[in-house]
């Protein structure tokens, strides 16, 4: 299996276009030892000419224009793209769905709270479905595993499901429509499979308990919510504004933190996504850099390529 990292940064990139944080600030002046990143954005392929991706950031077209193995090959409509698997209706997840509007017939995979939120309370999504082979939707529970499909709709080698994080769902949702849906279907972690390799995506993780650590355990990669270092890193950069925990992503960092909560997962490769432009690992001249790589960790940047 191949795994593409074409962003790797949390909400708003970095740098975030309205923060000016020691980061965001030093990237600007050319000064920040590190490097700048899209949002996170990943695409995984079996055989190289048919790619699905995992959600569809808000900077999803530049990241393909970034990306040869997704531009065109042939004819003067073409796209290797077969399909998006979202774990959750995030506007970091969801908005690039938008850039995929041009009538290149794709596949979806969501579960049904997913597809209630994009397809019946927001109209907005009505224009991926101008056609009737613009966009199909696939529905699937958590739990249960489905096939990634390719351009000409057979399987693509790679077997996918989704299990619950959480009861999350995304702000602009009205207390209503959020009423009526079944918690553990907002928000989801991935588990692709092909023979022999399995891989675990998981950019949002609000809590880490024992049957997750084992689902780790198994797995050859895992992609893991590196968001914020500490639990209140925000309150810390602004002076306000809510924890870590409380928008539900566990910190890297302490004693309840990933890092050492994690710290027995010896099997697979771990890499942190999803980082935030405030975080501090993202500085590759700073402890907490060498704090995350001492550890076994790797830190996920645009344009990283992962073969298994």
């Amino acid at each position: 299996m191949r795994v593409e990292i074409l962003g790797s940064a949390a909400g708003g990139g970095f740098p975030q276009w309205n923060c000016n944080c020691r980061n965001c600030h030093a990237v600007r002046a050319g000064t920040f030892p590190g490097k700048a990143r899209t949002q996170t954005q990943v695409a995984v392929s079996k055989s190289s000419d048919s790619w699905t991706l995992l959600n569809a950031s808000p900077d999803l077209r530049l990241q393909i224009e970034a990306s040869a193995v997704l531009h065109p090959r042939e004819k003067q409509r073409h796209s290797p793209i077969s399909g998006v698997l979202l774990s959750g209706a995030d506007v970091d997840q969801v908005a690039g769905l938008l850039s995929l509007r041009e009538f290149q017939p794709l596949s979806v995979y969501c579960t049904p709270a997913v597809e209630c939120i994009l397809r019946k309370d927001n109209s907005i999504f009505k224009v991926l479905n101008r056609v009737p082979s613009q966009v199909s939707w696939n529905v699937t529970p958590v739990g249960e595993s489905f096939s990634l499909m390719n351009g000409r709709g057979e399987d693509s080698g790679i077997c996918a499901s989704l299990f619950s994080i959480g009861g999350h769902c995304p702000d602009y949702v009205s207390a209503e429509l959020a009423n009526s849906l079944r918690p553990e279907e907002c928000q989801a972690g991935v588990i692709l499979q092909s023979p022999g390799v399995k891989v675990v995506y998981m950019p949002t993780v609000p809590a880490i308990d024992d049957s997750l650590l084992e689902r780790l355990e198994s797995a050859d990669l895992v992609l893991f919510d590196g968001t914020f270092w500490s639990d209140d890193e925000l309150r810390r950069v602004k002076g306000s504004g809510p924890t870590a925990r409380e928008m539900g992503h566990v910190p890297v960092s302490g004693a309840e933190g990933s890092l050492r909560l994690l710290g027995s997962v010896s099997r697979p490769r771990r890499v942190f996504l999803h980082i935030n432009n405030t975080n501090p690992m993202l500085d590759e001249s700073g402890p907490e850099y060498r704090q995350v790589r001492e550890a076994g960790w790797e830190i996920a940047e645009d344009g990283m390529s992962l073969e298994l």
